[in-house]
This record gives C-alpha cells, structure tokens and sequence, in this order.
C-alpha cells in the first residue's frame, strides 16, 4: 500500500488549498478525524440541547412546592411537577407520591429515584471524552504513515530523493497531526463544560432531595390564616 502511495505524484501546492485538499493530502486518516469531529459536534449539540430543557429554576421551584405541600395539597403539587420537565422534577414527583412511607425509606425512594435519572444525563458523554482522546491517536498514526512514505522515497532513490518526492509523505505526516490537535482540544473543552453543568443538575437533585423529605416529615403546621377566629392561637389565649 505504501509503495502504491509513493508512486502517486505530489500535486503542486496551489495558493489557496482547500478543506478537501487538505483531506487529501492528510492521507486516509484525515477521513477517520473528520468522521471524529462529526461525532464530537453532534454530541455536544444534543447534550447542550437536553441540559438546556432540563434547566430550572431550582429555589424557586422548590419553594412553591414546599409551600403546597405545607397546606397538604398535594394533588396541586403534582401538578406542578407535570408543567415542568428534568431531572429535579422528576425526583421531587417521587418524593410527593411516596409521601406516606417513613423518613428513612424516603431517603432510599428519593436516592434511586436520583440514580434512575443518572443514565439520561450521562448519555453520550462517555463518546465525546473518547472523541477526544482518540483523535490525536489517528493524527499520530497519520504522522507515521507520512514518514513511512517519506521513507520509502528516500530509500527508491538511494538517499538523494529531491524534496517535492518528500513532500507527499511530509504533509501526510504534518497536516494529520493538526488535523487530530484541532479536534481534540475542542472535544476535551466541550467535554469538561458538559460535565460542569451535569455535576450542577446532580447537586440540584440532592438539594431537591434533601429539602422534599424534611417538608414531607415535619408535622403539619395549620394556617393561622383560614383558620376560624374562635380557633385561632391567639384568640384562645385571650380567652
């Protein structure tokens, strides 16, 4: 195969070269890291997407819900966990349908309710750190082809190959690394900030977690504010 390449002459460099020239010239390897950046740019769009859905309004959720839940109106509650949509959502709708078991199974419920939701965030993910690392491998290996085939023309020749034999192997080599650099560093960059805004939903799950099971155990509280006059705190301690 490499003996098939070296025999293939080097086009002359052109004064603007194009992306499908650069491809070309890259080698076989260019096809496989741009394959890669397809892959990484549809991940990160969707997940940015999904977690674009998924934000909320977490301290202002929350304390609707709370306050619903005080007055033990629990069906207006629900409700309003149906107008919404996330990870949070979901974990505080679990949280209120289970409302009548006791504290400690509350915490389990709410803590599988929050590792059901895990496989959705996490989605993906896993693909675009691989994107990432595996890209410069291919602008490594296209580096290597390239000197191989540079090579193999300094061999044919006997050691006194002119530089335009050389310079099909030499951008081969050089352009394939770019080409992997260029896709990795973005896929890493998306990656980290993508887990930036996972490991935020996470904590706004264990706060939603942790604020549902101390509302749905404490005692009722009544409201002083419907509450006949007659019966009222303060008219009884008068009388």
């Amino acid at each position: 195969m490499y003996s098939l390449l070296a025999q293939l002459p080097t086009p002359p460099l052109q004064e603007s070269v194009g992306l499908f020239d650069v491809m070309q010239k890259g080698g076989l390897m260019m096809w496989f890291i741009f394959a890669a950046s397809i892959v990484a740019a549809g991940v990160f769009v969707e997940r940015l997407l999904f977690f674009h859905r998924c934000r909320l309004q977490v301290g202002e959720f929350l304390t609707g819900i709370k306050s619903l839940v005080r007055r033990r109106q629990f069906v207006e509650a629900l409700e309003r966990c149906d107008d919404g949509y996330g990870p949070v959502v979901n974990v505080v709708r679990a949280a209120i349908s289970k409302r009548n078991y006791n504290p400690s199974e509350l915490r389990e419920i709410i803590k599988e309710s929050a590792q059901l939701e895990m496989p959705a965030l996490e989605a993906n993910l896993p693909l675009l750190a691989t994107v990432g690392y595996v890209a410069p491998l291919f602008g490594l290996l296209g580096t290597v082809l390239g000197m191989i085939d540079a090579f193999i023309q300094i061999s044919r020749s006997s050691g006194a190959a002119p530089v335009g034999d050389l310079a099909g192997g030499i951008w081969m080599a050089l352009v394939a690394t770019a080409a992997g650099l260029s896709v990795s560093i973005p896929a890493y960059v998306a990656y980290n900030y993508l887990v930036s805004r996972l490991n935020h939903l996470i904590f706004d799950m264990e706060r939603a977690g942790i604020e549902m099971v101390h509302v749905l155990t404490e005692p009722a509280q009544p409201d002083i504010i419907a509450m006949p006059a007659s019966e009222s705190p303060v008219a009884s301690k008068q009388a």
